[in-house]
């Protein structure tokens, strides 16, 4: 993993934060439910999981299994939403989340996870972290990343100009969400490293943040 080594300096209106991989770590039960859907439809986990990372459910099943029909594809992501949002077993903050989270208390930041509400909501709290005011979660968009729509509605909800907000993420589709919004992206952990972010980072130890007397929020990055 290429983590920033020397400090980088960006700024930024607002930030927008993705959750899983970026905020909480909650691989361990996206792999058992993922590992379980592949195996029920005869496909091969490793490469399953290769795609899920980022995405909203229904959007991974369609190009996993692309001549099904969208419909079902909703249907079965309810049920999977909803056996993910009662196995909280091993779900655990990023390292430096908490911290990174009370240092943003009263600075324009949002929450654009691909999460529902119920999910979204379990894993903040089973990781200890605080749920952002702003949240855009899978029930407020049409398209799932890579489609740039939440992070669009996350600029909107907070009154900023989609250049001057930096996002993080950990994934290849939220990354290139974040790209396509026109935004500058910040990369978690070791998945980002592979998808060419503008910076990546170990996890949010390495991100300092100083909130500026002209409105600008200033991250120290490495």
């Amino acid at each position: 993993m290429t983590v920033t080594t020397v400090p980088t300096v960006l700024t930024a209106r607002a930030l927008l934060l993705d959750m899983d991989g970026t905020l909480v770590n909650s691989d361990a039960v996206v792999e058992r439910c993922w590992r379980r859907w592949s195996e029920r439809h005869g496909l091969d986990a490793d490469e399953v999981m290769k795609v899920v990372h980022g995405r909203q459910g229904y959007a991974s099943m369609a190009l996993l299994l692309p001549d099904r029909p969208m419909e079902q594809n909703h249907a079965d992501n309810a049920r999977m939403l909803a056996e993910e949002t009662a196995d909280v077993d091993g779900v655990v903050p990023i390292a430096g989340a908490g911290e990174f989270l009370a240092s943003l208390r009263g600075l324009p930041h949002a929450l654009v996870t691909s999460a529902d509400v119920p999910l979204s909501t379990a894993r903040m709290a089973a990781a200890g972290l605080e749920l952002p005011e702003v949240r855009v979660t899978a029930e407020c968009v049409g398209a799932s990343k890579p489609d740039p729509e939440g992070f669009l509605k996350g600029a909107a909800e907070l009154g900023v100009d989609p250049a001057d907000c930096v996002v993080f993420e950990d994934s290849a589709a939220g990354i290139a969400a974040g790209r396509s919004a026109g935004m500058r992206v910040v990369g978690v952990g070791p998945r980002a490293d592979f998808h060419e972010p503008d910076v990546v980072v170990r996890d949010l130890t390495q991100v300092r943040v100083e909130a500026g007397a002209d409105g600008w929020i200033r991250l120290y990055v490495g």
